[in-house]
């Protein structure tokens, strides 16, 4: 069997060689891993991606208020590296008259549904038109389970003195109850592969002799715009970026609380997709030693404008590279934090908990339309034979 991209060339052969362009269009809500992953596959079935990214109000009108802002999301979605060009505001129902203004040979979209504010299918035009393709929805994340976890985060979870009167019921009820979950957005548990981390990590190589090597490292939890700006700043310190990722334990430790929102697979992952960043240290140690400069060959390390949590021995943990002038402080210019993301969930803690339960039901209600659909073929067959 032919492998994707033997199977792009002979399509482009029996183009004439033209380009295959592929669109992909959507919220991109809260940028993830599985977001990623659709785009890393859409683009494995052509040569050029292009993205349409919905605005506020095209997704307020289907859906209720995004987390992030479209300027916010915009900007995730253009620094996921397998992304050639970004579109914005593209409308939410996807039609032949949009891939045709963008030139484009058909959309991609998972194997989950998304659904008009009335339950149709926003891809019957274009598949009826036999200009769609599917990809594989990555199993165990969504934007609806990173809210709901997001959710346990209220602000009087932070004061463990009052933490037993928090009014977790119906979020619990989102996450935990198989008779609510979504077959399409409700999540299993995330289960990484060497497969998976491989993927994100194709089509990168090892530094090139003379190239100054940059290392960050941190939980880099919930990847966001802040993040975002703090990398694209640090590659511009260097020809190679390195990032270090902290393991959850190690998180939990300075961050508290229920952090990190993502495990340490999942966060893998998120950092891996972003076009700046050239290789990740999983689990990576808090304190940066001279051993691990010397490994890495790392020419500068760089830290944001975020305090610096001492080591568990009451340390700096960048003493080393401080002390060898390899250290650099850089800023970003941008003030988003993960906890600013989970203060404007809690903020509308009752408008996602309502949005994310219509979702549920509203794919619950497709899911059961359709396996009576099946169960009726399979009668009729069983019937005629």
């Amino acid at each position: 069997m032919a492998d994707g991209g033997e199977r792009n060339r002979g399509e482009q052969e029996e183009r004439g060689r033209r380009p295959v362009r592929v669109l992909v269009d959507g919220c991109f809500d809260m940028v993830h891993f599985g977001h990623a992953n659709a785009l890393r596959q859409a683009k494995k079935m052509g040569d050029y991606l292009i993205v349409g990214v919905h605005s506020d109000e095209e997704i307020i009108k289907y859906k209720g208020p995004p987390v992030m802002t479209e300027e916010e999301r915009y900007k995730m979605v253009q620094a996921v590296k397998w992304v050639d060009e970004v579109f914005e505001a593209a409308p939410y129902v996807t039609t032949i008259e949009t891939l045709d203004k963008y030139n484009c040979d058909y959309c991609v979209h998972g194997d989950d549904i998304t659904m008009t504010a009335d339950g149709h299918d926003t891809y019957s035009e274009v598949k009826n038109g036999g200009r769609f393709k599917e990809c594989k929805r990555t199993a165990g994340v969504s934007t609806t389970d990173l809210v709901g976890r997001m959710l346990l985060l209220t602000k009087t979870h932070h004061d463990r003195e009052i933490e037993a009167r928090l009014p977790r019921d119906k979020v619990e009820e989102l996450r935990e109850n198989p008779q609510a979950r979504s077959p399409w957005t409700g999540v299993s548990q995330f289960l990484p592969t060497t497969q998976k981390i491989a993927q994100f990590a194709e089509g990168g190589s090892g530094p090139e002799p003379g190239d100054r090597i940059v290392y960050v490292s941190g939980a880099f939890d919930l990847f966001h715009v802040g993040h975002l700006d703090f990398l694209q700043r640090a590659r511009q310190e260097g020809d190679y970026l390195i990032v270090g990722l902290h393991t959850d334990p190690v998180v939990n430790d300075y961050k508290g609380s229920n952090h990190p929102i993502m495990n340490i697979h999942e966060r893998t992952l998120c950092v891996l997709a972003c076009r700046y960043v050239s290789e990740v240290v999983i689990g990576a140690p808090y304190t940066v030693s001279e051993e691990l400069m010397e490994h890495f060959n790392i020419d500068v390390v760089v830290h944001g404008r975020t305090a610096i949590i001492p080591d568990p021995e009451g340390h700096d943990p960048y003493k080393v590279p401080k002390a060898l002038g390899k250290y650099k402080q850089i800023d970003s210019c941008n003030d988003m934090t993960t906890t600013k993301i989970i203060e404007r969930i809690i903020r509308n803690r009752l408008h996602f908990e309502a949005r994310n339960k219509a979702k549920e039901e509203k794919e619950m209600r497709v899911f059961e339309a359709l396996q009576k659909q099946v169960k009726s073929g399979q009668k009729l067959i069983e019937e005629s034979s």
